[in-house]
């Protein structure tokens, strides 16, 4: 792998609603410490000198405001591009693959709305796909017992088992990918969809299109504050840890 090879792009889908989070701006510029969630997912992934491209899929109605916010903040004089993302994150992942140079091999996915996931996290996704792995998510422990039930929404649902908690992992993002890996599953998912193909089995991730695919993918340690801002909880942990971090000096 050549030199600009091995330099990974990212794409951050940030497209979405988020309605989760309440009626009001999309989610990715909700504001963290007074700073938009998607200003500080874009810092996470320049702070790697892993990442020599950022490619943000903004609303198709939103590109000149996206763009204009991340003119406003610093952000250490990486690539950052914005283009028009899709109706689904699936959609947004592919335009932005489009906006990536051909000679870039090694790709990262990332949530606008994990934005703080720490420097060493997108670093060791990216050394694994440097290392020759398609597909790498990082991932960690589940803390809880977890239920497999009979969904029945509204009321008592029956238990079906107890999985074993120690074969299962939350998997957080950057997820990482050689590229041609990834637009072919793109592509074949693509052609599914307009095939009309109703069988397909649901897909929340891109690792997941990897896997649907018979592509292998493999796991690397994740990180507790790598978590996902879903729901106005998630907003007050992600305050705290962002004040500690502060506080220390550390962001």
């Amino acid at each position: 792998m050549n030199a600009s090879a091995a330099v990974a792009a990212a794409v951050v889908p940030a497209a979405g609603r988020g309605e989760r989070l309440g009626p009001g701006a999309p989610k990715a510029l909700r504001e963290l410490g007074g700073v938009p969630l998607l200003v500080h997912a874009v810092r996470a992934l320049a702070r790697s000198r892993a990442v020599g491209l950022v490619v943000v899929a903004a609303p198709a109605d939103g590109v000149a405001e996206v763009v204009a916010l991340l003119d406003s903040h610093g952000l250490d004089g990486k690539d950052v591009r914005v283009v028009a993302g899709g109706s689904t994150r699936q959609e947004s992942v592919r335009l932005g693959l489009a906006a990536i140079p051909e000679d870039v091999r090694i790709v990262l996915v990332h949530d606008a709305a994990r934005p703080l996931v720490p420097v060493e996290v997108v670093d060791a996704v990216a050394a694994a796909v440097r290392g020759g792995a398609v597909a790498v998510v990082p991932a960690v422990p589940l803390a809880d017992t977890v239920k497999r039930v009979e969904p029945n929404p509204g009321a008592p649902e029956p238990v079906v088992d107890t999985p074993d908690r120690s074969t299962l992992r939350a998997v957080q993002t950057p997820q990482g990918f050689d590229r041609a890996v990834l637009v072919e599953v793109h592509a074949k998912a693509l052609a599914e969809e307009e095939a009309g193909a109703a069988d397909a089995p649901p897909v929340t991730d891109d690792a997941g299109l990897v896997e649907r695919y018979g592509g292998r993918v493999v796991v690397v340690p994740g990180h507790e504050e790598a978590f996902k801002v879903t729901r106005p909880l998630d907003l007050v942990l992600a305050e705290a840890v962002l004040a500690r971090r502060r506080a220390a000096d550390a962001y």
